[in-house]
């Protein structure tokens, strides 16, 4: 079986060798000078954070890559795809106003920012992917013609997939919003009215007026639902729960990503940091789950989101993290192995099912060589 390199530094620094001078040397041990970059388009695909939330990727490290490709004559931009729920991100001008705000600004970065799927989220390329979920994967127009793949990568835990790395930044990230409907149409919440206090707070911020209160419970529209998630991540009470099939949905993702990496080169980097249990497209974010790990980077996407996982469950659990009560309750009962720590946060996912068809389908492979950048 394919066994795949993975590169990987801690955050440790010492006089006169910052850490954005380590993260560069990082990607070059890793091989990124192997791509002919030259008057290349290079879609470097990061996510730029919700409003709110702290835990993204710091833009200096995107524009020490940018200044890399640009020495190699390359012509990058930083790209993402709108949302599919009601957000600051939902169409371009938003979205832009959001990476402005976080700190990704060209004049900052040093090149263009592109909403890959346009204003609305519509402007597109149908790529085929042979796949048994989605034949036709949805990408957004400025991915899709990129002659490139670079992936910035905050890995965390994710509501719907365990966890967030490679696979789903590239998979989800890169729909457009009609790609994004499809890979989440098997994902539609469902209300526990025990818990419903009739706040009103999903009615008002569903994008498609699929949730309404009536006689001070929320009730759910399934006709209009695309299952978005909107609702879950605004409920206070727990009330609006996930009924979603994680695993056809991950399998989705996965189709999506080889899309937008099949026959054209392509470069992962990971940010094991603020590894927060939930994805950044919160308008807020959690005390780690473990503290700030390193940076990691490979060619093989599958690799890097398995080397990143080991890792942080190898690690010591934060104490004032949401999961170390559960940590405790786990860690008393367990016998041979610790609990995982992406299950302890997200109990209904399983994030193994994704990187196991990510493999399956040719992404890349789960067995991994560790090379370490001192």
């Amino acid at each position: 079986m394919r066994t795949s390199t993975v590169w990987w530094t801690d955050l440790h620094t010492r006089p006169g060798r910052s850490l954005l001078a380590k993260f560069e040397q990082l990607l070059v041990a890793a091989g990124i000078d192997t791509i002919d970059v030259a008057h290349k388009f290079v879609a470097i695909k990061i996510h730029f954070g919700e409003p709110g939330n702290l835990a993204y990727i710091r833009p200096n490290y995107a524009r020490t890559l940018v200044s890399m490709l640009q020495q190699r004559k390359a012509i990058p931009f930083l790209t993402d795809c709108n949302t599919l729920y009601k957000g600051r991100r939902a169409n371009a001008v938003d979205h832009l106003q959001s990476a402005w705000e976080n700190g990704f600004e060209p004049l900052t970065i040093g090149c263009p920012i592109i909403i890959a799927d346009g204003l609305k989220g519509t402007d597109q390329r149908d790529i085929p992917t042979g796949c048994r979920h989605c034949p036709t994967a949805h990408i957004g127009s400025a991915i899709a013609d990129a002659d490139i793949i670079i992936s910035m990568n905050h890995f965390k835990g994710h509501e719907l997939t365990g966890i967030g790395g490679a696979l789903k930044n590239i998979g989800m990230g890169s729909g457009s919003v009609p790609g994004k409907l499809a890979m989440h149409s098997d994902s539609k919440p469902t209300i526990r009215e025990q818990h419903c206090t009739g706040c009103g707070q999903c009615e008002r911020n569903c994008a498609h007026d699929a949730i309404h209160v009536n006689s001070g419970k929320a009730s759910i529209d399934y006709v209009r639902c695309v299952g978005c998630g909107q609702c879950i991540a605004v409920c206070m009470f727990r009330a609006a729960v996930p009924r979603w099939d994680s695993k056809t949905t991950q399998e989705k993702i996965m189709e999506y990503a080889k899309a937008v990496l099949t026959g054209k080169p392509s470069f992962h980097i990971n940010f094991v940091t603020s590894v927060s249990p939930n994805c950044d497209c919160n308008a807020d974010n959690d005390i780690p789950l473990v503290h700030d790990l390193g940076i990691a980077a490979s060619f093989d996407p599958v690799a890097l989101d398995q080397a990143c996982a080991d890792m942080v469950n190898a690690a010591p659990v934060n104490p004032a993290s949401s999961i170390a009560e559960a940590w405790m309750r786990a860690d008393s009962h367990r016998t041979d192995s610790q609990p995982d720590k992406f299950t302890l946060a997200q109990p209904r996912t399983d994030w193994r099912l994704g990187l196991a068809y990510a493999e399956e389908i040719g992404l890349g492979s789960r067995n991994y060589q560790l090379e370490i950048l001192h």
